[in-house]
């Protein structure tokens, strides 16, 4: 029920599933599997499978850190937006990628749940996009030391809070990787 005009499609977003990003990532390897399985089936359903890759500073562009996990192959036929902020839309060609397929739902996975996800989601929503967050694809680190919560417990709130947002014309959910429509709404 997007609110962008002539914009039927879904697209599958996997974001910063990168070497340096998800190493200490929580449940970092049923989260990438479950992102490698939905990333297949996206496939076998013709759904756009979208990669996004962030580079800093700390996460420096061709680094071994900065690479997509091994587990996890783009095809050279799928886009791949480079980024530098949280939101996957701010300063990146990501609105044409998906203007160019139709698109007007997405479906978001990746990384860090507490930055890169939750700006990522919250640009899209606001850009007019309907936003299926994968309750179980995506991850963050351990950051307690600097007074958040732990992972799963921000990993969980922000399922929680996904599930319950509003906006007139947009839906918004979280949903488990088994349970995802690729197809159209969950």
């Amino acid at each position: 029920m997007t609110t962008l005009d002539n914009r039927p499609n879904t697209a599958l977003l996997v974001v910063d599933v990168q070497k340096g990003v998800v190493e200490e990532g929580h449940r970092r390897d049923a989260v990438v599997s479950n992102i490698a399985g939905l990333v297949e089936r996206a496939r076998q359903e013709r759904i756009p499978v979208i990669w996004v890759r962030h580079s800093d500073e700390e996460l420096t562009r061709g680094s071994d850190d900065w690479r997509i996990v091994p587990e996890l192959t783009p095809v050279d036929a799928e886009p791949l937006v480079e980024k530098s902020y949280g939101d996957s839309f701010e300063d990146t060609t990501l609105e044409t990628v998906l203007s160019e397929l139709g698109v007007g739902r997405l479906v978001v996975v990746g990384a860090e749940t507490d930055a890169c996800i939750r700006s990522t989601l919250h640009g899209a929503f606001t850009r007019g996009y309907d936003a299926t967050l994968v309750s179980d694809a995506h991850t963050t680190g351990d950051r307690t030391a600097w007074g958040a919560p732990p992972p799963d417990q921000v990993i969980a709130h922000t399922n929680l809070y996904w599930t319950y947002q509003t906006a007139p014309g947009r839906t918004a959910e979280a949903v488990a990787s088994a349970d995802v429509v690729l197809g159209g709404a969950s």
